[in-house]
């Protein structure tokens, strides 16, 4: 069986709603691990609440560089078993940027989630951008993660209407109700061996 990391910063919605499955026996994956980049994020006692194992490797104060922060990072999966042949890693709100380092040597075991339709919209502040460009239309992406902001093969996507007295609140509220449906979904999809990656492209089998 996979083995499954999760990477928090804060609450970790998202990290709840797919331990929360897989406690369900939904998804065929071990939850091994969940690290935070903070010691004061909610989302450690909802894992620990759950059974997850939990680490902390803050972020604040690190002396190394991003590669080498990536590295020690890298060492906690591997010491639950979260490796590039045998492990999925899922970014749940985690507020870093990774290292080209980190990408290739989980190449296509790394999964996050964008709260807009990519590739509209990426990086920061995407449901108050998509209120300014006056958008009919936003939702959510489960992607793989690349060496680009937010630009790796798209997994699954949920579609949400955008009406004319949505704010960002009310819009980021509704995004986030799809978010917690397709994310679990995604990694139960991965966890099954059913998407295979063909260039930009993710076939589901």
């Amino acid at each position: 069986m996979l083995n499954l990391g999760i990477l928090i910063s804060g609450r970790g919605s998202n990290m709840e709603s797919i331990l929360k499955a897989i406690k369900k026996k939904k998804i065929p994956i071990n939850p091994a691990v969940v690290i935070s980049n903070k010691h004061d994020a909610k989302g450690l006692k909802i894992a620990e609440k759950l059974g997850v194992n939990v680490e902390v490797f803050e972020s604040k104060g690190f002396k190394g560089s991003r590669e080498e922060y990536d590295k020690e990072l890298i060492s906690i999966l591997t010491k639950y078993g979260v490796t590039p042949k045998n492990g999925l890693v899922c970014l749940a709100g985690f507020m870093r940027i990774i290292s080209p380092e980190f990408v290739k040597k989980y190449k296509n075991r790394i999964i996050n989630i964008h709260p807009a339709l990519l590739p509209s919209f990426p990086g920061l502040d995407s449901q108050k951008q998509a209120l300014e460009y006056g958008a009919k239309y936003s939702g959510c992406t489960v992607h793989f993660v690349d060496s680009g902001m937010d630009t790796g093969p798209i997994i699954i996507q949920a579609i949400v209407k955008v009406k004319e007295n949505d704010t960002e609140k009310t819009l980021s509220k509704k995004i986030l109700k799809e978010e917690h449906r397709i994310y679990p979904e995604a990694v139960n999809l991965f966890a099954r061996k059913k998407i295979r990656v063909s260039g930009r492209k993710t076939i589901i089998i």
